[in-house]
């Protein structure tokens, strides 16, 4: 099956080698029947050899949804626990170090060729914690009150819009869309990282302040963060079709954790600007 998404294409190429591994045109001693099951050839049946089961087990939808749900709960864990165990004196040494491993992470995980469920865990865990930090420097140290329940029933609200639309198919991942949203987000990647680096040298550009281009900045981030669950619910659509291994679930799973996180820390930057304003 083709695909327009190049990652898709070699995981599935890969996902094939691992189902065809240790299979031939013929079983042992040469009996023949032993193909791979269920691409073109039965499963074994002749006498005395019983019929074998599939060499790997293809990802489904519901493979999705549970390691979903277990990194968002791995996640919310270690931000609770971050929340309550680390001091408020180092929270922002906390919340920079997460960060930086969590980026790391991120990074290796993406240009991974094969899915390794250890590092998606590690991930969630860091995540976790510098979710927990931010949320906490927002709560309890800007002192905005109901900042951070306001911004996850906002972040799971967009999230569940956007797969409204993209099961309703108002929303789809045609080849344009999908070139053009990647580019928007490597460019936003490229200006937040230039950004950060000339507030080293003391630069302000104004995307991150408390201002009518803060408010823009942020406002797009969010559209683009909530846009890209448009790709991974596609992604993972194109995956089960391809008929990766359920191991990739973890890998799919992974990017909407992405998503998510980004998300949230857009909204809740948003209201902390909103807050600021009322005060």
């Amino acid at each position: 099956m083709k695909t327009s998404n190049p990652v898709l294409s070699r995981l599935g190429q890969a996902a094939e080698r691992e189902r065809t591994a240790g299979y031939g045109p013929y079983g042992p001693a040469g009996h023949a029947g032993y193909g791979q099951p269920g691409y073109g050839q039965p499963y074994p049946t002749a006498e005395g050899y019983p019929a074998a089961p599939p060499a790997v087990q293809p990802m489904t939808i519901d493979d999705v949804v549970v390691k979903t749900v277990t990194l968002l709960g791995i996640t919310g864990i270690s931000a609770v626990a971050a929340w309550n165990l680390i001091p408020v004196d180092l929270t922002v040494a906390a919340w920079i170090g997460a960060a930086m491993v969590g980026l790391v992470l991120g990074l290796v995980i993406s240009f991974m060729r094969i899915a390794n469920p250890a590092l998606v865990i590690a991930y969630a865990v860091v995540e976790g914690v510098f979710v927990g930090m931010v949320s906490k420097a927002y709560q309890d140290i800007f002192g905005f009150d109901g900042i951070v329940l306001q911004a996850v029933v906002a972040t799971f609200g967009v999230f569940f819009l956007m797969a409204a639309l993209y099961r309703a198919r108002v929303i789809r991942a045609t080849p344009k869309f999908t070139r053009g949203l990647i580019a928007v987000m490597g460019g936003l990647f490229m200006v937040m990282l230039i950004n950060v680096v000339l507030s080293f040298f003391d630069v302000n550009t104004g995307l991150r302040d408390n201002g009518p281009l803060g408010y823009i900045f942020s406002l797009v981030c969010i559209v683009v963060a909530a846009l890209s669950f448009i790709l991974d619910f596609n992604s993972i659509e194109e995956g089960v079709r391809m008929g990766l291994p359920k191991k990739y679930s973890w890998t799919a799973a992974f990017g909407i954790l992405v998503g998510l996180v980004w998300l949230y820390l857009e909204i809740l930057r948003l209201l902390g600007y909103l807050q600021s304003g009322d005060d």
